[in-house]
């Protein structure tokens, strides 16, 4: 896997410009904050960013990829005003489900998810090394 930084271009905090990768692709659906009941604990946006970046650990694993694996996220939220006032937990769950792994990233406020209770949505692309 190689990430992808054009010479000259500051350095993005958190994500990266680019990744390129070669392997077995693995798709996951949009995850959201609720359990594997289809439950939600919490309300909180953090909490839900939480519960949904599990959901992607989750799904990654019965592909047997890791979350080192991942080369996209594409993040849904309902209220960017949230997302960057939750920065610092969510940099914290990320941290911890995910580690210091920073693939490419596009974060889009949307109107609404499908699920009312939802605050955040995140899809994932991965590649696992063959």
């Amino acid at each position: 896997m190689d990430f992808l930084q054009p010479e000259g271009w500051a350095k993005p905090r958190g994500y990266s410009n680019g990744v390129a990768a070669s392997g077995r692709t693995v798709c996951v659906s949009g995850m959201i904050g609720w359990d594997a009941q289809c439950e939600f604990q919490t309300l909180d946006f953090a909490g839900q960013v939480r519960q949904a970046l599990l959901n992607v650990v989750a799904v990654l694993a019965e592909a047997g990829a890791k979350p080192e694996h991942i080369v996209r996220m594409t993040w849904y939220v309902v209220d960017r005003h949230e997302y960057v006032a939750a920065h610092k937990e969510m940099g914290a769950a990320y941290r911890e489900i995910i580690g210091r792994h920073f693939p490419a990233m596009t974060a889009v406020q949307v109107v609404a998810l499908i699920e009312d209770k939802a605050r955040v949505e995140i899809e994932v692309t991965a590649v696992v090394p063959e």
